[in-house]
């Protein structure tokens, strides 16, 4: 039976691999983005590989429009089995002075994350399955540090305690979980460069970092929950 896996920030970089990982593994596929346009774009991009894919418009900063999401999958009949919750921002700048760089880092990295998990999740324990996997980062972690950008490395945290809960609240049959893409090639790779010391691009493709979300998007039943992984294997928080 084919799965149905929705993905937000899937119109580029690494949601855009997770999608087309997906969808090549035969998964039908809900891209969503926040712009419309943009989002009709790499879903056709997608589907004149063979892909199923269908795009939606999902803004994980507008609670509104999530809601508005699921409602409007729920009348056309279709049940997210799989939820990527992918989208995410790299802000930069400091804590104590500057212009300040938690409310869009916590809107997209945390509570973007809390308020589409809490639109689909529900109905994924009432079908008695689902696999949930939240993009975070080991800029999150405590036992690497918490480096980078700090509202970065505070919000991909405060993502990966999330996991947690989200994993107690679920049950057994929707597993939850979190995962460190490493330092990819891509828009928000390349952005973050300069808090690297050595001053290098990354040059890991999006296809690598997009692996470990199919690895955890097709868990067994008796696969982890609640865990943080990169490259396929547990992390230390």
């Amino acid at each position: 039976m084919a799965r149905t896996a929705l993905v937000t920030g899937g119109n580029r970089g690494i949601g855009l691999e997770i999608c087309r990982q997906l969808g090549s593994a035969g998964h039908i596929v809900i891209l969503a983005a926040r712009d419309a346009a943009l989002g009709e774009e790499a879903s056709a991009s997608l589907s004149s590989e063979g892909l199923d894919v269908t795009a939606v418009t999902l803004d994980v900063l507008d609670h509104a429009s999530i809601r508005r999401c699921a409602a409007e999958l729920t009348d056309r009949g279709v049940e997210v089995d799989v939820l990527v919750n992918n989208a995410g921002v790299f802000v930069g700048g400091t804590l104590l002075s500057g212009p300040d760089p938690m409310p869009d880092s916590l809107g997209v990295n945390l509570l973007g994350t809390l308020e589409t998990s809490r639109a689909f999740v529900p109905a994924m324990i009432e079908r008695g399955w689902g696999r949930v996997v939240n993009v975070s980062s080991a800029w999150g972690s405590f036992a690497e540090g918490l480096e980078g950008a700090p509202a970065y490395a505070v919000t991909k945290a405060a993502l990966n305690a999330l996991t947690v809960h989200l994993a107690r609240e679920a049950g057994p049959a929707v597993l939850v979980n979190a995962m460190c893409p490493g330092w990819v090639n891509t828009r928000m790779g390349v952005d973050s460069a300069p808090w690297d010391p050595s001053g290098l691009m990354p040059d890991t493709p999006p296809s690598a970092g997009a692996d470990t979300a199919l690895f955890l998007a097709t868990l067994p039943d008796d696969g982890p929950t609640g865990g943080f992984f990169r490259e396929r294997e547990p992390l230390a928080w």
